[in-house]
């Protein structure tokens, strides 16, 4: 099989698999393609790919990581930079070290050197697996920006301790000095390269764009979705970091964006072609993974260890990482979130319970397979194989297994006992963002008395007319949106719980009704196209409009139906009267 029916193969198993995963809920979606690669290369007849470890970083990990990027939110990730850093850095180094040391000891026919290569292997949390278990899962939304903060920025701490370890190992030299100077080259260069591509890119597409407008939209789109590529590259090409590169392009492009409200068009495609890529590459990849496990149980099955020694050495591993991730998190990170949740960036402070969740988050993935697999074949010599590289390899791909696995099953256990918040911070935020749209939209209806139009008695009348119709509608979504919370009058939030919860529930009510006539209006549609009173392009632009009303709606019905099952019952005197 070619490359190109590989490349078609795996992306239509990741396709399948993300559909069989809507049928079996019960196990994640990663491990579902892990199986499924495993097995269908376990024969000898087999479908065998040969892993470039430079081949997957460049045409994988650039665009999620950018997608990742382009969508945290800028002001929680700034908001919460301490514990992020320390996660990234401090974390990587404490286990490059910690975890080294334990390897050597444990088994001792692995060089010191090695063991430290292992150990940064293994370091790096993986943003594509983070997102991929916890997304759907309910994990607190600053803890989980914390998370994929930290495996965006520890990808390069971990892939530079790797560097110095085999460099060390191939030559017997070593300098902190040395590593120090490499790090903050490889991490500063990378960050500068990223942000100076997305900035520059962004000025280039304003400059176009101001001049055909939205008509670009599908060819700006792609050259979105070529730019963490060409990031990754030039930062590779310059020997500093190009997944950094990759990550702050997207931040740079997703600030240049905000700035870019008119280009509807080119958004939702923008929108659209990501989320096709995400969900495409993230299947590949563990796919991939599948794929590469029975060679790599293969090449262990001659060795000098037993299975079950082999089986002993992963898990010791993974019980390390938790433990030094557990201990780092309590001693190094707990002070910061508290400080973030009395300052008010955190709803929730820091528990037992979201630490033990933080502490399985820490999954391993694309990023530790590849990192194993760069371990050169020979050393310097060009005919000494590299130590022990076969387990080291080995290993890594276990601790990608055992993490994946942990956290597949306890996090929806731990995830589950977490107390909900009825009405968090960005639900207030966007209730409160849709008020003032809606008053700066009726403000900005009042007539211009300068205008020439208004000396016109008739347009004057109907203009008042639309305007009457608009400032309804708008006053209506304020009532609603006032409906909740802080955005309430003084007179609703003096109302007894009983009247708060009929009101309440008229909200809702209006909301589902509001939902069930949008439905209808759908339905209709389809029919008069199937009547052929409309045609194709019609029926797209209608739906589509009714798409985003669908959305927003949907969004509000969550928000209410948490308020709603939030509120305390009735008391005994209210339901009497």
């Amino acid at each position: 099989m070619n490359t190109v029916e590989t490349v078609l193969v795996v992306l239509m198993l990741g396709a399948v698999t993300g559909i069989a995963a809507r049928y079996l809920r019960a196990i994640p979606l990663p491990l579902i393609q892990i199986a499924l690669g495993a097995l269908i290369s376990w024969p000898r007849q087999g479908l065998h790919i040969a892993f470039d470890p430079e081949l997957f970083l460049l045409l994988f990990i650039p665009p999620l990581l950018f997608a990742d990027g382009w969508r945290i939110p800028k002001r929680e990730f700034f908001k919460l930079y301490k514990p992020i850093l320390r996660l990234a850095l401090g974390l990587v180094l404490v286990t490059v070290l910690g975890l080294g040391w334990l390897i050597h000891w444990m088994i001792p026919t692995m060089p010191l050197t090695v063991a430290f290569a292992l150990a940064a292997v293994v370091s790096p949390t993986d943003a594509v697996a983070v997102s991929a278990i916890t997304r759907n899962l309910g994990m607190p939304p600053k803890t989980m920006h914390i998370l994929e903060g930290e495996s965006m920025l520890n990808d390069a701490s971990g892939l530079v301790a790797l560097k110095f370890a085999v460099a060390f190992t191939l030559t017997g030299l070593f300098s902190w000095t040395g590593v120090a100077r490499e790090f903050a080259w490889v991490a500063v260069g990378g960050l500068a390269v990223g942000v100076g591509l997305g900035w520059g890119f962004a000025w280039l597409r304003d400059v176009v764009t101001r001049r055909v407008g939205d008509v670009a939209a599908t060819q700006m789109v792609m050259l979105i979705l070529l730019l963490p590529f060409a990031a990754y590259m030039l930062g590779e090409r310059l020997g500093v970091s190009g997944i950094l590169a990759a990550v702050a392009a997207g931040f740079a492009t997703n600030y240049a964006d905000l700035q870019r409200g008119d280009f509807i068009a080119e958004r939702m495609q923008t929108a659209g072609a990501w989320a096709m890529i995400e969900s495409a590459f993230n299947g590949a990849i563990f796919l991939l993974l599948g794929l590469q496990l029975p060679s790599i149980l293969a090449s262990m099955a001659g060795s000098e260890y037993p299975g079950w020694q082999l089986a002993g050495y992963v898990l010791a591993i993974c019980a390390a990482l938790l433990l030094l991730r557990w201990g780092w998190l309590q001693l190094a990170v707990q002070g910061s979130l508290l400080k973030a949740h009395l300052e008010g960036k955190m709803v929730r402070g820091p528990s037992r319970l979201l630490n033990l969740a933080s502490t399985l988050a820490g999954i391993r993935g694309a990023v530790t397979l590849a990192g194993a697999l760069s371990v050169p074949l020979v050393m310097s010599d060009g005919r000494t194989p590299f130590p022990a590289r076969d387990l080291l390899i080995f290993l890594a791909t276990g601790t990608i297994i055992v993490t994946l696995v942990l956290a597949s099953v306890g996090l929806p256990l731990i995830l589950r006992r977490l107390p909900e918040v009825a009405d968090p911070l960005e639900a207030r935020e966007e209730r409160e963002a849709r008020l003032a749209a809606c008053r700066a939209a009726i403000a900005s209806l009042a007539l211009d008395p300068d205008r020439p139009e208004a000396r016109d008695p008739d347009w004057v009348t109907q203009y008042q007319e639309a305007v009457g119709r608009l400032t309804q509608d708008y006053r209506r979504r304020i009532g609603l949106l006032g409906d909740d919370g802080e955005g309430a009058t003084p007179e609703a939030r003096a109302e007894s719980p009983e009247a708060q919860r009929q009101r309440n529930e008229r909200y809702l009510m209006e909301l589902e009704l509001r939902l069930a006539c949008l439905h209808i209006e759908r339905d209709t549609l389809y029919a008069e196209r199937h009547a052929h009173r409309i045609n194709d392009e019609s029926l797209r632009s209608l739906v589509a409009e009714l798409d985003l009303s669908e959305i927003s709606l949907i969004k509000r019905l969550k928000v209410a139906r948490k308020t709603a099952e939030a509120a305390p019952p009735p008391a005994a005197a209210d339901r009497e009267r």
